[in-house]
Parts: C-alpha cells; sequence; structure tokens
C-alpha cells in the first residue's frame, strides 16, 4: 500500500517542502527509548484503600509461625526471604479481588497500583506464590482463630447462634479421570514404564532440562496413580456400607476427589467446604474440607473445631435437615447446644413433631421444640447466614473451581476464603474500595 492511499486527494504531503523555507523541524515517536519515571508508591493507593486496611490487618496478626520456617538466618548462607506479611497480604487481597490463580496475582504485582504497594517493591514470581498459598495451613488456621478472637474480644461476634452448610465445589479433575481397579492396574504398569523410559533417554537427545521436566511429569503422574490405588479400598468400603453396586472407581488426577451430585442434577468430582457461621456477625468460626457427599457427619467436628477455637459452644446450631441424625442431637445436646434443623415428614399419618416411642430423650425434645413457631421462626436466619456465605465464597473467593488437588490443599485455599471473609466483617471493607 502507498503512502497516498490516506492522503486526501489535492492536499500536498505533510512532508513536502520548499526550498526557500528549508526542512521542517519535528519530533516523532522514538518508543526505543529507555525512560527513568520517578515513583512514589505511597500515593499510589488513597486513604482507606482495602489495601491499606489488609495490611493493617496483616499487621496485628502474630506471624511467628511463618517466620520460623524462613532458612536464612542472619549469620548464615542463603538469599534473604520475602516478608511473609508481604505473601500473606498479596493473597488476602487476591482473594478479595476473586483472583485465584499464582501467575494472574504475578501479573498484577507489576501492572496493579495495589498490589505493587503491597508488594513495596519486593520481586515475587508465581512460583513462591503458588507454593505459599498451600504450605502453611496450620499457620493460616491459626490466623482464622485469631481473626475469631480479636471479633470475640470486641464483642462482635456473639455466639448466640450458629449456622452451619456445606457447598460442593468443583475439583481439579475431569470425570474422564476416574478408572477402576483393574484398569489402575494397567495404569500403573504403564507408568512404571514411562518412569523407566525417561531414566534411559540417551544422553544429548534432550536437553537437560527437557530431561529434568519429563522425569519430573513422569514421577508425578506414577505418585498420582499409586495414590489412586492406595485409596481404592476405602472406597470400596463406604460402597458395601451404602449397599451401592457401583463399581468402584478411583481419579488418576485427583485420587481424594469423590463424584458427587450438585445441585443442577449433575454429578461430578467435588469436594464438600463446611462452613460454620456466627448469624448475628456473619462471622465464619469453622472451617472444614471433606470428601464426602452427604453432611449427616459433619456437625460434631464443627462443634469441636468452635469449642478449639473460641473456648465454648454456640448456644443454638442452625443447620438443614440432612445434618439432623439422633447422633448428632444426641451429642449436642449433652454439650449444652441445641439443633435447629427441621424434622422430616414422617410416613404415615403421625404428626412429625409428635415423639417416636423409641427416640432417646434429647431426639423427642427436639421435635417438639420444632414445632413450636418461636424456633420456627429461628430456623429462617440459617438460609441468610449459612447459604449467603457460601454463595458469596463461591461467587467472590475463588471457591468456583478449585485449582489445587488434594485434601490438604483445598482446606488451605477453604482457609484463605475464610481470613479473607473475616477481614471484611472486620475492616469494614466494601468493594469500591477494591479499585
Amino acid at each position: 500500500m502507498s503512502d497516498d492511499t490516506f492522503r486526501l486527494t489535492g492536499e500536498p504531503s505533510a512532508r513536502s517542502t520548499t526550498p526557500a523555507a528549508g526542512a521542517p523541524r519535528y519530533e516523532t515517536a522514538n518508543r526505543t527509548q529507555v525512560e527513568l519515571q520517578p515513583c512514589d508508591l505511597e500515593a499510589l493507593l488513597p486513604p482507606g484503600h482495602a489495601a491499606r486496611l489488609i495490611w493493617r490487618f496483616v499487621e496485628g496478626l502474630d506471624l511467628h509461625r511463618f517466620y520460623a520456617t524462613i532458612a536464612a538466618r542472619e549469620g548464615g548462607p542463603g538469599r534473604a526471604a520475602i516478608d511473609p506479611q508481604i505473601l500473606i497480604a498479596l493473597w488476602l487481597y487476591a482473594t478479595l479481588d476473586g483472583v485465584g490463580s499464582a501467575r494472574e496475582v504475578d501479573r498484577l504485582c507489576y501492572a496493579h497500583d495495589a498490589y505493587r504497594w503491597i508488594r513495596g517493591g519486593v520481586s515475587v514470581n508465581y512460583h513462591t506464590l503458588s507454593d505459599f498459598r498451600v504450605q502453611h495451613q496450620p499457620a493460616l488456621d491459626d490466623l482464622l482463630t485469631q481473626s475469631i478472637a480479636a471479633l470475640l474480644h470486641r464483642g462482635i461476634v456473639t455466639m448466640a447462634r450458629v449456622a452451619q452448610d456445606g457447598t460442593k465445589v468443583r475439583a481439579s479433575a475431569g470425570v474422564g479421570s476416574f478408572r477402576r481397579g483393574s484398569r489402575l492396574a494397567d495404569c500403573l504398569r504403564a507408568a512404571r514404564k514411562q518412569v523407566e523410559r525417561t531414566a534411559r533417554q540417551a544422553d544429548g537427545a534432550v536437553s537437560a532440562r527437557d530431561a529434568a521436566a519429563q522425569a519430573r511429569a513422569a514421577a508425578e503422574r506414577l505418585t498420582r496413580v499409586e495414590e489412586a490405588l492406595a485409596e481404592l479400598p476405602a472406597i470400596t468400603a463406604t460402597k458395601v456400607r451404602n449397599r451401592s453396586k457401583a463399581e468402584p472407581r478411583v481419579s488418576t488426577t485427583d485420587p481424594e476427589a469423590r463424584v458427587m451430585k450438585l445441585s443442577d442434577g449433575g454429578y461430578r468430582p467435588c469436594y464438600n467446604v463446611q462452613f460454620a457461621t456466627d448469624v448475628e456477625s456473619r462471622v465464619i468460626l469453622g472451617v472444614a474440607v471433606t470428601n464426602e457427599g452427604t453432611d449427616q457427619h459433619q456437625c460434631i467436628a464443627m462443634l469441636n473445631q468452635i469449642e478449639r477455637r473460641t473456648g465454648r459452644l454456640p448456644d443454638d446450631v442452625l443447620v438443614d435437615g440432612g445434618y439432623a441424625t439422633q447422633p448428632t442431637i444426641d451429642h449436642a445436646t449433652r454439650r449444652g447446644t441445641r439443633i435447629v434443623a427441621p424434622v422430616p415428614t414422617p410416613r404415615g399419618t403421625r404428626p412429625a413433631h409428635v415423639p417416636c416411642a423409641d427416640d432417646s430423650m434429647s431426639l423427642a425434645l427436639w421435635r417438639v421444640r420444632m414445632g413450636t413457631d418461636a424456633v420456627k421462626a429461628l430456623y429462617r436466619a440459617r438460609g441468610a447466614t449459612a447459604e449467603w456465605v457460601n454463595a458469596d465464597a463461591r461467587t467472590h473467593r475463588t471457591l468456583t473451581q478449585l485449582r489445587v488437588r488434594g485434601l490438604d490443599k483445598v482446606h488451605t485455599w477453604a482457609l484463605w476464603a475464610a481470613l479473607a471473609h473475616n477481614l471484611i466483617r472486620a475492616m469494614g471493607i466494601v468493594p469500591h474500595l477494591m479499585t
């Protein structure tokens, strides 16, 4: 295409010159020029910005368990580690911002003012960010306890009523990755042969870096298949207990994931993430992750966790009908906690709130209690609390689909979501402050 294509007809070229006036002088773009621009990080964010509130929150936490893991010490060898305060603040801000990818957080650390301000000139990379997110489950659990204790001390958390509910979160595995026992044995043999082939690669056939990557991938594949075979007996026992005739299958991508029924009626690999929330303050008091598709056995463990974190038990626990088993009701009653859950519709003509002949005393009292208008009105707060927290975590706290595998790492992911949620309740962060 010629230079005159976009030139108006009859107009002289901008570069035409007249001999009498001489050549025109002008400045044109030079995009190869390196510029050094001064930057005041403190001036990047206005007062009261969410990043500043998060940093203030993190500064008030006891992080000694994070600092104890740093290998580099004064007077010894090793490169200085990144301050855990920076990494914690980055992941809390990213979780509130709905960012769950370590690569995306890495990019934002150099492209977004809030992330740059938190980083404060310290270099980070996605490997460090990704490893830090899943390596500190006990320390994160302790931070969640600290946040709850602070809110209890300020009177924000009352512990009068606690609502518990679970949400199924998609695992980082596909339905096609599930294999039966015989197929797993074939996968194991193939994985072992692949490991042997990568170990026997001829020198110079591939670069050392590619050879190491292939060997690592083969070893990881072998490990996952071995873990899948180790999970098979437990799944078989569960199917026998539930009188299921389906042949047990395990995922070779995430052996601890289980196929669960979702709200849309479909079946997909998931984890069951449980949150217990204070009704008055909507502060998360407990986090649990299981690979069981049912909620029947989750309430007692959650009560133990709440007592460990707060030193006492709530007066009432609001749960749906899936939690209301006789062992759960008996256990909670002995410990001074009322279970508030709907009574299932009985067969026949017997009224739902009339005790049965074989009911325990606590179960009979529960049936009668749930028939009163006052307790029915109390139960209505469950959906507005527990289901709201679950929906908020799925929509805004990166719990739509997981990017990590295994119960421990998924539990750590859920702890980040709970800690970020409590941060909002403690600091009063609102969405417009994230911009």
